[in-house]
């Protein structure tokens, strides 16, 4: 009988460069850093981090992503994996305003799929499309919890209420026009207030409970093995 080895080692995940990034400007960067400080570990600053470079570009480029993988120590297809995960993320471009039109049941009951019919239509783009001018994306979203002002719809993920075919005419024109920009900002901006503290429990706690987690882990882990050596041994 050959001799029994242990398992085969299994090689540490391959982690982005931590070399300076060269997408973000330098503005975007410092607030990368400052808010990867409000967290105990860098990589749960990611999904804000994808928020930020939106917040330059409009969408994440590849070249954002990178350089959020250095920033926070994961690799590029872990950013692009998280990203894909989420609708408020993009991963390719879309335009400066993205119109989300709920269809869901109560505003399909009250008018839904024809507003997005004169939407398509106006605009000259099927839901998902983005105009020739790049000021709109169209979107058919599902519920957007607005039930209340069906049909409902949002521009950048802000609310303007229930909308009708007039209606919603003069919003993309004042879209186009800049009209709204005090209350819609271009696509990206998620929030305009910045975010000044972090995680607010004791640290020695936060450190004592993750000890006291850590040992009765290992203290179930043993028992796990007590309990399977003491099975293997009456089965012999």
């Amino acid at each position: 009988m050959s001799e029994q080895t242990g398992p085969t080692p299994v090689a540490p995940p391959r982690r982005a460069a931590t070399s300076r990034p060269g997408h973000l400007s330098a503005e975007i960067l410092e607030r990368a850093r400052q808010t990867i400080a409000l967290y105990p570990e860098p990589r749960s600053a990611l999904i804000p981090l994808c928020h930020l470079a939106q917040e330059q570009d409009g969408w994440l480029t590849p070249e954002a992503m990178t350089d959020i993988a250095g920033l926070v120590g994961v690799t590029p297809a872990e950013v692009l994996g998280t990203a894909s995960f989420y609708d408020m993320l993009h991963t390719e471009p879309v335009g400066a305003h993205v119109v989300s039109i709920c269809t869901n049941i109560a505003c399909l009951l009250n008018g839904a799929t024809e507003l997005l019919e004169h939407a398509e239509s106006t605009l000259g783009v099927n839901a998902g499309g983005t105009t020739a001018d790049g000021a709109v994306t169209l979107e058919e979203a599902e519920c957007l919890a607005d039930c209340d002002r069906a049909p409902c719809v949002q521009v950048n993920h802000r609310f303007v209420g229930a909308q009708n075919a007039e209606t919603f005419d003069r919003l993309v024109a004042d879209l186009r026009s800049g009209a709204r920009a005090g209350e819609i900002p271009g696509h990206g901006t998620l929030g305009r207030i910045r975010r000044a503290n972090g995680l607010e429990a004791d640290p020695a706690r936060v450190a004592s409970e993750r000890a006291a987690e850590a040992e009765a882990q290992a203290r179930r882990a043993e028992a796990a093995r007590a309990a399977a050596d003491t099975s293997g041994g009456s089965g012999s």
